[in-house]
């Protein structure tokens, strides 16, 4: 992590000039989608910076990076110390007022930057403004269907409650951070494997308000590498981060009091939703209803909605 906060950072008036944005690409083994990526966030108007950080690739990547000149592209190498250390080391570098955890296979749409840096304008006491995705085949096709959400309002203002208890963000490529909120929370813990980001907005959460932006802004691609991994994680690949979040003290000391159990509790509940949502991906039903049980197990009264949310993830929801 970096350095250890102190304190949650204070409001700052507006900055005179144009803010600035740092966008921060880990990418490891990404030759097929790297190209794709950069061109999205360098196309972004607000962009001042693009930061690839290589974490040990062995294919092309870093020629097709270092094809690519734009004085505004910087390259920088992790030695395989993965995507927490990747991210932690191009906001260490970064000189932005605002930061963009994207991934190097992911896409942004034209006008992402641009929407948040408003929502920002008209948020001042947000640490963090984020949008919604969708998501893409290895192609470049739209396969997702949440555009037919777009009503939806996810939360603004104090949100840290409604977090802990499950992850309605998912992606870093939906959000811009105000660079000092991200110092102060310390960035993502290298220690956790899985759901880190989680762990991380929720530290941001804790520090100062959140802004939502009904817009889709990315284009989540789903492929044979990342599809492949989340195939193979279960329930228990993820409850660490549970555990770590709440054992954090930062989080602990502005969450309501005695609320702890009942979002810990919510918050399992949501991550074992989620992996029998990715099970049904895969054609494992079998699978996911032995996770809606896990579900069952901890709350007979959250059964229906998993359920719903199961069901929604078949079409593509």
């Amino acid at each position: 992590m970096l350095d250890a906060p102190t304190a949650a950072p204070a409001a700052t008036e507006a900055r005179a000039t144009s803010p600035r944005v740092s966008v921060i690409i880990p990418a490891k083994n990404a030759a097929a989608y790297i190209g794709e990526t950069i061109a999205s966030a360098l196309a972004q108007d607000g962009v001042t910076e693009v930061i690839v950080v290589d974490d040990g690739s062995s294919d092309h990547t870093p020629a097709i990076v270092g094809a690519i000149h734009d004085p505004r592209l910087r390259v920088m190498k992790n030695d395989a110390s993965g995507v927490s250390a990747a991210r932690n080391l191009g906001a260490q570098r970064a000189h932005g007022d605002w930061l963009m955890f994207l991934d190097a296979d992911d896409r942004l749409r034209s006008d992402a930057v641009a929407s948040l840096l408003a929502a920002a304008k008209a948020a001042p006491r947000a640490v963090l403004v984020y949008g919604d995705y969708n998501t893409i085949d290895s192609a470049g096709r739209s396969i997702g269907r949440r555009d037919l959400l777009k009503r939806r309002l996810k939360p603004s203002g104090d949100v840290l409650a409604r977090l802990a208890g499950g992850n309605f963000i998912v992606n870093g490529g939906i959000m811009l951070i105000r660079f000092a909120a991200f110092r102060a929370s310390g960035g993502f813990d290298v220690s956790l494997r899985y759901c880190e980001d989680w762990h991380c907005w929720c530290r941001l959460a804790a520090l100062g308000e959140f802004a939502y932006v009904p817009k889709l802004l990315l284009d989540y691609r789903l492929h044979t590498a990342n599809t492949m991994n989340a195939a193979v994680r279960t329930p228990q690949d993820f409850f660490p981060a549970v555990a770590r979040v709440f054992d954090d003290e930062l989080i602990l000391a502005r969450l309501p009091a005695g609320a702890a159990p009942r979002l810990r509790q919510a918050a399992e509940i949501h991550l074992v939703t989620y992996a029998a949502m990715q099970a049904i991906r895969f054609g494992r039903y079998r699978q996911a209803l032995f996770y809606l049980g896990m579900v069952g197990q901890r709350s007979l009264k959250a059964m229906p909605r998993s359920a719903i949310r199961i069901v929604l993830s078949y079409f593509g929801l």
